[in-house]
């Protein structure tokens, strides 16, 4: 299926979740806000670059974290950059880091985000825009893994849908940020089990975190009944035996997880997939912005690259330049309707 179809059947009738685009991101003006990293370039020309900081805007443990480290090891190890320290500025589903990003003065700066990340500034009424900064690349896609403690008395999606319905606010679901991916496959669960939208927020007792080790935390010590993440964040403790997966939100299963059923294996009609990429600050030289392009698809073509994807269960997705724009701009606007869809904003 392609991804387009995939993401207009959820937005109508049998809401489903995929990814594209089509429409321009408007990108802020072209004046550069810093200099890069490197040697001087000729007039009208990037210098090259010999180093850049990369940001996770979210806690470690997560899948920003978990990219962002990936992004920083493969430049240097493949001596693409000679320096890629990465920092981690969390809260606020990645919208402080995003505020962060908007007042820094290094063209040469990588923030990883994704479609928390735009959930995010919607449900949380960000200043900074993510438009407002400078789109490099989409990279990954993945599906998430609803878990339950490996003692839950859930057996199944359904079983964990119905008790939601039944008990609401007794249920306790964790996930990553407000109004993110994982708060939405949420609320999609319940609105495709009857409950309205404006019920939803009352419904649902969802447990925010700004960092995937804790989620994990609350999991292992039964402080909540259910949780949903990226496979890759959750994968090593439902093999371990210490969670137990009821099912992925992929068209197929996840190849970390092969045994997990999907989502529409179990009788729902929701298929959703995780998206993460890299932007820039805001107002960086079309030299500037071109430079990073070419930097991250310099990192995407690399073995090692290859081998972090295979490792972490992620897809590669890569998108770079103006069709990630236009991806952007759609998934902003799609996934806003998202929200107003199942209640989680007005």
């Amino acid at each position: 299926m392609h991804p387009s179809t995939a993401r207009s059947k959820r937005i109508s009738s049998s809401i489903r979740v995929g990814l594209a685009g089509a429409a321009a991101l408007a990108l802020a003006a072209c004046s550069s806000t810093g200099t890069p990293s490197g040697s001087a370039a000729p007039e009208g020309e990037a210098a090259a670059i010999t180093a850049v900081k990369v940001i996770a805007p979210a806690d470690p443990g997560g899948g920003w974290d978990q990219t962002a480290r990936e992004i920083g090891r493969v430049l240097t190890e493949d001596s693409i950059v000679s320096s890629a320290p990465v920092s981690n500025i969390g809260g606020a589903g990645g919208t402080v880091g995003l505020a962060n990003l908007a007042t820094e003065t290094d063209a040469n700066t990588l923030m990883v985000m994704g479609s928390v990340m735009v959930g995010a500034v919607e449900t949380n009424a960000s200043d900074v825009r993510i438009e407002e900064m400078t789109p490099i690349a989409k990279l990954t896609e993945e599906p998430l893994v609803i878990v339950v403690p490996a003692d839950s008395p859930y057996e199944t999606l359904q079983d964990l849908v119905d008790a939601i319905v039944a008990e609401g606010q007794g249920v306790a679901v964790t996930g990553g940020s407000a109004g993110g991916i994982d708060h939405i496959l949420a609320g999609l669960l319940l609105t495709e089990a009857g409950v309205t939208p404006d019920e939803v927020p009352g419904t649902l007792n969802y447990i925010a975190n700004s960092g995937g080790g804790e989620a994990l935390t609350l999991l292992l010590g039964n402080t909540v009944q259910a949780g949903i993440s990226g496979v890759g964040e959750f994968s090593e403790s439902v093999l371990s035996g210490d969670l137990r997966a009821l099912a992925v939100s992929g068209a197929e299963p996840a190849e970390a997880l092969p045994d997990v059923p999907t989502i529409q294996d179990e009788g729902i009609d929701i298929e959703l997939t995780n998206w993460r990429g890299v932007i820039a600050p805001g107002g960086i030289s079309d030299g500037e912005r071109q430079a990073l392009i070419d930097l991250v698809t310099e990192l995407q073509g690399t073995e090692a690259w290859a081998e972090a994807l295979a490792a972490k269960g992620w897809t590669d997705a890569f998108v770079p330049g103006d069709d990630f724009d236009a991806f952007l701009a759609e998934e902003i606007t799609l996934t806003t309707e998202t929200l107003r869809t199942i209640g989680l904003i007005e």
